[in-house]
């Protein structure tokens, strides 16, 4: 028996591994989610990927692989109005790479960016009746959960603060996921905007341990397993684990950002809003460098990013990345290169190796 006791979301999920696949819009795939959900863990699809239709497809063939347990993911930001003026400024800006692309500047945009979770993809969950339901950017309206809790999923969201978690835990979800600042993709802040004060994995986590009492899921940084024994050390009760899925074979991403997470370290990511309009951490590229990487000059999400489509489409058709958001967390070069299956699995047996050799006892 090992040091590490808190077994409350093993619990609550009705899992084996204290080890959660991320939700990655973009990467995440079927197959991922079932095999991470197999191997003892909990697969997470994210919904936001989806239009509500497409996610009931993939959840059938989620369903099909798998009768394990199963997150669905889902974004909460207020859809912005229309703001031409802002659309038209950020069309300007990306004017000269149009020009320098062969792109004319003047084309229609189309792109409707992803959805916040409303009645309909609700309807989608009491549909599949996921084990878990999982928000970013806080949380729907009071309705929508209470809709969510009848059908049995438990609830869970990201914090990057203590004040985030708290306000979390006032709203009565069941586990916080505390996001520390090494994470990679979109930041799950939603009290604050301020990217100057988020907070670091081993200084959040404990801190958030502290000060609630639902269990915490740890993410941010952590892509072996010393860093989930880590964050069992400090009070969590698992991990939510992303990058390293980024490398596993499951994963569906462009060969331009494979690349760029072989070529990944701690100094060379860094958190950005340009592609599309919330802080999110990736490898730097051309446009992060040149843009910002924070540009106020960026429309709100999620609508930055239809205007980026073209220039991503043909510069990675002749092998640049210069457009493309290339997420990852800051540990990305610590990661194994294996199946999801084996990654999940083995994320939990090295962390047990940590931990465990040094905490027999006799009475557990």
């Amino acid at each position: 028996m090992t040091r590490w006791q808190d077994r409350r979301i093993l619990e609550l999920f009705g899992i084996d591994l204290p080890i959660i696949q991320a939700p990655m819009a973009g990467a995440t795939t079927v197959a991922m989610v079932a095999a991470a959900s197999n191997a003892g863990g909990l697969g997470s699809l994210p919904g936001a990927l989806y239009a509500v239709d497409q996610l009931r497809d993939a959840l059938r063939q989620v369903r099909d692989a798998t009768s394990k347990p199963i997150n669905v993911n889902f974004f909460c930001h207020a859809t912005p109005d229309d703001n031409e003026v802002a659309q038209a400024r950020w069309r300007e800006i990306l004017s000269p790479y149009l020009i320098e692309l062969g792109l004319d500047p003047s084309a229609p945009v189309s792109g409707a960016g992803r959805a916040p979770f409303d009645s309909m993809f609700c309807e989608v969950v009491e549909e599949f009746r996921p084990n878990v339901v999982s928000f970013h950017f806080g949380l729907p309206e009071p309705s929508l959960i209470d809709r969510v809790k009848a059908t049995g999923a438990k609830i869970v969201s990201s914090a990057t603060t203590v004040e985030e978690a708290v306000w979390l835990e006032t709203n009565e979800i069941d586990a916080v996921i505390a996001m520390g600042f090494e994470a990679g993709g979109h930041r799950g802040n939603f009290l604050t905007d301020d990217m100057s004060t988020q907070v670091g994995t081993i200084a959040l986590v404990p801190q958030v341990v502290d000060a609630v009492s639902v269990p915490v899921i740890a993410a941010g940084g952590i892509s072996d397993g010393r860093g989930v024994a880590a964050a069992l050390m400090l009070g969590a009760s698992a991990v939510q684990v992303g990058t390293a899925y980024l490398y596993c074979p499951e994963a569906k991403i462009p060969a331009v950002h494979a690349a760029a997470l072989n070529r990944a370290t701690d100094a060379n990511t860094a958190i950005t809003n340009v592609f599309t309009g919330r802080p999110a951490r990736g490898v730097l590229n051309r446009i992060m460098r040149d843009l910002g990487p924070l540009s106020e000059s960026v429309p709100p999400f999620p609508t930055a990013g239809a205007a980026l489509a073209a220039l991503r489409a043909r510069a990675e058709a002749s092998g640049r990345d210069d457009f493309t958001n290339l997420w990852s967390g800051q540990a990305a070069r610590l990661a194994e290169h294996l199946p999801a299956a084996e990654l999940t699995q083995r994320l939990f047996d090295d962390a047990m190796a940590v931990i465990g050799p040094r905490s027999a006892s006799p009475e557990l």
